[in-house]
C-alpha cells in the first residue's frame, strides 16, 4: 500500500518553515560558501522509499530538505536551465550568498553593468555594499518563498533575517523552471 501524499496546501504552508531550515543549514557552515541546490521531498515520500531514514528524520514534518551535489562552475542561470527534477520532487530551494547594493549607490554608479559577473564585482567593491544569503524555494504548483540573511556590518554589529516571498522573482520563477 502507497504512503498518502501530503496535500497541496499542507506543502504550502511548511514550505516558509523549511526555507528557515535550508537556510539554519546553510549558516552552520558560516560565510563564503558556493551556491546550494536542495531537493524538497514530501517527507512521507521519502520516509516510504527509503524507511531507514526514519530515526534521522521529522516524521511530522510536511517536508524534507536533501542537499544535493555542487552545481557546475559558471552562471547560475546556465546551471538551472540543465536541471529538471523527478516527478517525486516536490519543490526546489537554493541558497546563494549575494551583494546589494542601495538604489542611490546603483544610480551613483550610473547603473550597473549588464554582464552578470562585471555587475558583481561592481557592487562587490562598492563601500555601500551588504552582503547577504538568498535562500529561495518553490513548489511544483507555484508557491514559493524566501529569507534573506543580511551579514553583520560594522555599524550594525549583528545579523538581519527578512523573510518575503517576494524577494526574488526571478529566481524562484528560474527554480519553477527546473520543476516542469
Amino acid at each position: 500500500m502507497s504512503e498518502p501524499q501530503p496535500s497541496p496546501s499542507l506543502l504550502s504552508r511548511a514550505l516558509p518553515a523549511t526555507v528557515r531550515e535550508v537556510e539554519e543549514f546553510v549558516a552552520a557552515a558560516g560565510w563564503d560558501q558556493q551556491p546550494q541546490l536542495f531537493a524538497l521531498v514530501a517527507t512521507a515520500t521519502l520516509l516510504a522509499s527509503q524507511p531507514e531514514l526514519a530515526d534521522r528524520l521529522d516524521a511530522q514534518a510536511p517536508l524534507t530538505p536533501v542537499a544535493q551535489e555542487a552545481l557546475p562552475e559558471g552562471e547560475l542561470d546556465a546551471a538551472l536551465a540543465g536541471i529538471q527534477w523527478p516527478d517525486s520532487v516536490a519543490g526546489c530551494a537554493l541558497a546563494q550568498e549575494i551583494v546589494m547594493l542601495p538604489p542611490e549607490a546603483e544610480a551613483g554608479l550610473g547603473g550597473l553593468p549588464e554582464d552578470p559577473a562585471q555587475a558583481r564585482r561592481a557592487a562587490a567593491g562598492h563601500p555601500q555594499r551588504r552582503e547577504g544569503r538568498l535562500v529561495a524555494a518553490v513548489l511544483r504548483d507555484g508557491v514559493g518563498a524566501c529569507v534573506l540573511r543580511l551579514r553583520a556590518n560594522p555599524e550594525q554589529g549583528r545579523e538581519v533575517v527578512v523573510e518575503d516571498p517576494q524577494l526574488a522573482p526571478n529566481l524562484l520563477h528560474a527554480l519553477l523552471a527546473t520543476l516542469h
